[in-house]
């Protein structure tokens, strides 16, 4: 028979390629860890994993073996809540996101969540870059970004709709552009790497290069920025609804839409199957969110 405590540790070796640190994460000693993985070997009869000094690496069969293992700990998972009730998910969720989308959208949803799911503990890693899921042993990373890892499994949780918006102050004091060729003549704020604006027009596409004496890696400061009138910003509606609602950020160049297709993702592992607390997860906050998501519809009313 197959102990899941061993599976567990093959597949964060696999995803670590290093067994101190795998084992570390299990509160064992290299020692331990090792042996465990040998007990694993011996009860499949195969080889799984190449040790040197240097480097752990898996073998063919230990290459064939990783996503049966990881369906093998998700089948684990839907057995017990089958027999606990559906009510009972269990067990750590972990989960990375970006910094400014969670302290909006999902920190104040999450005791909801957790009311819901009274079994479940929660694991938040906050981070505006993209981290390696499975090497990080995450369950599941909030992007809205494109998924480019055909080893992973994305949900749309919400359309992430952006337009362009300055502050009334900006505006009264520097004029608001009409088209997007006026921007040229503003000062924009930017995201690092995301300073071409690309536009719809009604002759096709329009690229405008923006620049400006701000730029920075956070959403949420670039629509701070924004508030104190230091200049022009494209800006997700999840950041900006409530000021937008305030009055304190005004949209400009409504007539001019953004070619943009973004969305705010949940990302998870490929495997046959789903976990319960993954499922769980997703199916929430995309209830939560809706479609549109609030913060566009309280745009609308």
């Amino acid at each position: 028979m197959i102990n899941l405590d061993y599976v567990k540790l093959f597949i964060r070796v696999a995803a670590t390629h290093n067994i101190s640190k795998a084992g570390a994460e299990f509160g064992l000693s290299s020692a331990v860890a090792s042996a465990h993985l040998s007990k694993l070997e011996e009860s499949l009869g195969i080889r799984l994993i190449h040790r040197t000094t240097r480097k752990v690496s898996l073998t063919d069969e230990g290459e064939a073996f990783l996503p049966h293992a990881r369906d093998v700990l998700v089948s684990a998972d839907i057995a017990v809540s089958s027999v606990r009730g559906g009510a009972k998910t269990r067990g750590k969720l972990r989960i990375t996101a970006p910094v400014s989308f969670s302290h909006i959208h999902l920190i104040p949803a999450l005791n909801e969540f957790m009311e819901i799911f009274p079994d479940l503990s929660v694991e938040l890693r906050l981070s505006d870059t993209i981290v390696d899921i499975v090497e990080g042993g995450f369950d599941i990373a909030i992007r809205n970004a494109e998924l480019k890892d055909s080893a992973l499994i994305a949900r749309k949780l919400a359309i992430d709709n952006r337009i362009i918006c300055a502050s009334p102050d900006y505006l009264k004091k520097h004029g608001r552009p009409i088209t997007p060729e006026a921007l040229q003549q503003h000062n924009c704020i930017n995201l690092i790497g995301n300073d071409n604006w690309l536009f719809k027009t009604s002759k096709g596409l329009l690229n405008i290069k923006t620049r400006g004496a701000l730029t920075t890696d956070n959403g949420k400061a670039v629509c701070d920025a924004c508030l104190n009138g230091m200049g022009i910003v494209m800006c997700s509606t999840w950041i900006a609804y409530e000021h937008l609602r305030a009055g304190t950020l005004v949209q400009i160049l409504e007539d001019y839409p953004l070619e943009a297709d973004a969305s705010i993702w949940a990302v998870y592992p490929s495997s046959k199957l789903v976990a319960p607390k993954v499922r769980a997860f997703i199916d929430f906050f995309s209830e939560r969110y809706g479609s549109p998501p609030y913060w566009d519809r309280i745009q609308e009313e």
